[in-house]
């Protein structure tokens, strides 16, 4: 856990004698900005005080209302015989969620950051850290990247403090574990670690524990921050955790043993461990039938295998393995290359690294004109391309089938790491051919099982084979047959 130096001087800490000292010292350590509030107030002919905050970071109506009120409140003067005699008053008074106390200037100051109200007050060393904060953020909305027709509608927002109330709303267990960490020098950014205490497996807890503990870094703006420090094998394509901005996924992920992140800032959280099938898995499917979520899976599982190899199938087999298809298809394709300037692998790379283009450019682009500009400048140039020469009508069909088919992962990220292995596929198709495909998918094979997410196999639980497991990696049984928790998760429980 780290924290932060507001400034590099050492500054005494508060003594009680001099408030106005201390308020000085603060608005030096902040270089007085504009939205710094201090306000002095007299309690009574001996005693005074000041209330300090940043008025951009808290609730001025609330400030106005409960503690300001408070304090010019004249029939209570008479009664502050001391500064503790007002402390104890003021605590038992005021009905603050959040109220400490502290003399360190470190622990003030970034009490004032986090939207806290100072209260300095003569005669004492006590400064009273009033929790007055008001952040803005977004409220509860739909997913906007994880929609799904039947289920919850509720996404994480980028307010630590919702994020964390939509979890305990769904689970209420007395076994809920929360951890809370402050990582970056200079964000204090909180990372939030969640776990149920009687699922999740010691180890891989604290091995959790233990990589969010080494983060060495200024700044933590997003979860994918800590993604990059914690994940296994920070080379591979593949991710080792995964991330989802729907709050039902986290939980049910919980209630079978993972560890949960959330970032304050991020409306994204990262769970794991988990496995390379899981990413084939989508919320929707524990919202419908088992025989549907079942052929879902398979359509999600063969739209994978067509997006990473019709590319790659498509030059080897026009370039090097002609024998390979029909005569009457092999007519058709040279007919319709006869008049193409490049070879299958060029044709293929422009095509596909042109569609990467135009759906990049429609994320960017405001999203009302960004569909039409990805929708009409794909009809647009592929009919063009075609009509000049330049591609054949069989690549505009290969490259339609392939980003159709990388559209179905349900995760986001996953389809980026589809995107990444159908290029080097096709590298390996244009130098070798068939053969180049297969040690493609050798050397894919042995690289998943070389990976381990938190101590769990990648491949599990094919490899290391758990047939137990089977009925949520290849097909969704029935509800009332899953009576027992992953064995891959390496749960603390066995029967559900």
């Amino acid at each position: 856990m780290q924290k932060s130096d507001s400034n590099q001087t050492d500054y005494p800490n508060y003594d009680g004698n001099n408030p106005n000292a201390f308020v000085n010292q603060i608005m030096d350590i902040l270089d007085n900005p504009p939205d710094l509030v201090d306000r002095r107030f007299n309690l009574s002919p001996n005693l005074h005080g000041y209330c300090v905050f940043i008025e951009t970071l808290v609730d001025k109506n609330k400030i106005e209302r409960e503690l300001l009120h408070f304090l010019s409140d004249e029939s209570l003067n008479s009664e502050w015989e001391s500064s503790e005699h007002f402390i104890n008053t003021l605590q038992s008074r005021i009905p603050f969620s959040s109220i400490s106390v502290s003399t360190d200037y470190k622990r003030c100051v970034q009490s004032l950051l986090n939207g806290s109200c100072l209260l300095i007050i003569s005669n004492t060393s006590q400064v009273l850290l009033l929790d007055m904060s008001k952040m803005i953020h977004r409220e509860i909305s739909e997913p906007l990247i994880e929609s799904t027709i039947r289920g919850p509608q509720e996404g994480f927002s980028e307010n630590i403090a919702i994020n964390l109330s939509l979890l305990r709303k769904r689970i209420k267990s007395i076994h809920f574990r929360i951890e809370q960490f402050v990582i970056g020098t200079e964000t204090e950014t909180k990372v939030i670690l969640l776990f149920l205490e009687n699922l999740a497996p010691s180890e891989v807890v604290v091995e959790f524990r233990k990589r969010i503990g080494l983060i060495q870094i200024d700044s933590i703006l997003d979860s994918a921050y800590v993604e990059e420090w914690i994940q296994d094998k920070k080379t591979s394509p593949f991710s080792t955790l995964l991330n989802t901005e729907r709050p039902d996924i986290v939980a049910s992920h919980l209630l079978e043993g993972k560890v949960g992140v959330l970032v304050d800032g991020s409306p994204n959280a990262l769970i794991g461990p988990v496995t390379f099938f899981q990413f084939f898995i989508a919320p929707e499917d524990y919202y419908q039938r088992a025989d549907i979520a079942t052929l879902l899976r398979w359509l999600r599982m063969l739209s994978f295998m067509l997006s990473i190899f019709v590319p790659a199938l498509y030059i080897a087999v026009v370039t090097y393995h002609h024998e390979l298809l029909p005569h009457s298809l092999l007519i058709n394709i040279s007919a319709q290359r006869e008049g193409v300037p490049f070879p299958a692998f060029i044709e293929a790379l422009i095509m596909m690294v042109t569609f990467e283009v135009l759906r990049e450019a429609g994320l960017r682009m405001p999203r009302i004109a960004g569909q039409a500009i990805s929708i009409v400048g794909a009809l647009v140039l592929g009919q063009a391309a075609v009509t000049a020469g330049l591609v054949s009508a069989a690549m505009v069909i290969v490259v339609a089938v392939t980003a159709i088919s990388n559209f179905v992962a349900p995760n986001y990220s996953f389809g980026i790491t589809q995107r990444i292995i159908q290029f080097l596929y096709m590298v390996l198709a244009g130098f070798m051919g068939l053969f180049g495909i297969l040690c493609g998918v050798l050397f894919t094979v042995v690289h998943l099982a070389s990976i381990k997410s938190f101590g769990v196999p990648y491949l599990s639980p094919i490899a290391p084979t758990i047939v137990t497991d089977w009925k949520d990696i290849l097909v969704r049984v029935p509800r009332p047959w899953m009576k027992t928790y992953p064995q891959s998760n390496q749960t603390k429980k066995k029967q559900r």
